[in-house]
């Protein structure tokens, strides 16, 4: 493989020297999403995900420089835990009473290919990398043996398209949001944006509502859209159970963001905390997916399913082991035991699986949820 690698990089480096290198249409694919919608990828060919990868290692370096601080997805050394930390700190740290939740109807599929080469030529003088970046855009899609042809939007699944996305939306809601902030915000405003996923928090609800109409008119210039149905504006932070609770409204609503859902919480010492959970919705979709891989898996060994088992596991609480999140880690655990109860039981009329016998094969494959994320407050510290 890794020989396959080096000489198809060496073709590659040949043709773009000679300016004999095209760009080929990217398989389309589908997976289904959480909504019960199905995710348009596209799959490029080995040479152009080689290229796409040198050229997109040249460009982080030069937008690594321009990208504000807000922004956490596809960046070199900043993760989705990045952008959890940083809203939980901006929220509990400011003077945040209200959250917006911003959506963006099908983003990826709506980016226009001639506001982003204008972007692009802002920071970038060399025609040869622009007329590379207009061959990926211009090179197409095959769907079921038939090529078509995309005004608009960059396929999911290439190496340049992270990079891409986030130029565009670096100068369509960045720099803009950046300046909305210093010129017409009176009170405190924080945002936190990965990829296409935005959170923001306002000090005054009407500043909100007025700056998602803005919002809205910008994006349109742009082709892009809110997403109207996901969009909200709720009540959140160290004023809003006190604030409800005079108007008898009831608890503050949550939002999710990175597969946590944020709650309103109090320390054991009365102060005021954003409290993450996994997302509800999140963990529902995974233990049916993996009672539909359970199924195909019914019939093999104890230890082949134990160890399967145990890397899932492992991995969700990698991602999910934040601060205060044990107990939605310990029933995923007991979810994926009472599976694998079921499973071994219906392998046969005449089983001895008892859940004694149970609960020592989990005390044995299982590994008991662990936290391995520190607070926000002192990753950030840390990092800045």
């Amino acid at each position: 493989m890794v020989r396959i690698l080096k000489i198809t990089s060496r073709i590659c480096l040949k043709r773009l020297r000679k300016g004999t290198y095209r760009a080929r249409a990217v398989k389309r694919t589908y997976i289904p999403k959480r909504d019960g919608r199905r995710r348009p990828i596209g799959i490029p060919v080995l040479e152009d995900k080689i290229v796409q990868r040198s050229m997109a290692e040249v460009l982080n370096a030069i937008y690594e420089v321009d990208f504000l601080g807000f922004s956490y997805g596809f960046r070199p050394k900043r993760n989705q835990h990045n952008a959890l930390d940083a809203v939980v700190v901006a929220i509990e740290g400011r003077k945040v009473n209200w959250v917006l939740d911003l959506d963006i109807c099908g983003f990826f599929d709506s980016i226009d290919h001639e506001w982003l080469i204008r972007f692009i030529k802002h920071r970038v003088k060399d025609e040869r990398v622009i007329r590379q970046i207009k061959k990926w855009l211009n090179a197409g899609v095959m769907e079921d043996g038939e090529w078509h042809k995309k005004d608009e939007g960059t396929p999911q699944g290439g190496s340049i398209s992270p990079l891409l996305a986030n130029i565009y939306l670096h100068y369509v809601f960045d720099l803009w949001a950046h300046s909305w902030r210093k010129r017409k915000a009176s009170g405190d405003v924080v945002m936190v944006r990965f990829a296409d996923d935005v959170v923001l928090g306002f000090q005054y609800k009407h500043e909100a509502i007025g700056f998602l109409k803005e919002l809205k008119s910008r994006f349109k210039k742009f082709n892009l859209q809110v997403n109207a149905q996901k969009t909200t504006l709720i009540e959140f932070g160290r004023f809003a159970v006190k604030s409800r609770k005079e108007r008898g409204e009831g608890k503050p609503e949550t939002f999710d963001f990175l597969g946590f859902t944020h709650i309103c919480s109090r320390s054991r010492k009365g102060k005021f905390m954003v409290l993450r959970k996994t997302s509800g919705k999140r963990m529902r979709n995974k233990l049916a997916e993996l009672k539909k891989t359970m199924r195909k898996r019914m019939h093999w060994s104890v230890p082949e399913v134990g160890k399967w088992l145990k890397s899932v596991l492992v991995g969700h609480c990698r991602y999910y082991g934040v601060p205060w999140n044990g107990d939605s880690l310990a029933i995923f655990r007991e979810e994926i035991t009472r599976m694998w109860f079921k499973s071994l039981r219906r392998r046969s009329q005449r089983h001895r699986m008892t859940w004694e016998r149970m609960q020592r094969l989990a005390k044995k494959w299982l590994p008991y949820p662990f936290i391995c994320h520190p607070y926000p407050s002192q990753r950030m510290r840390v990092n800045t």
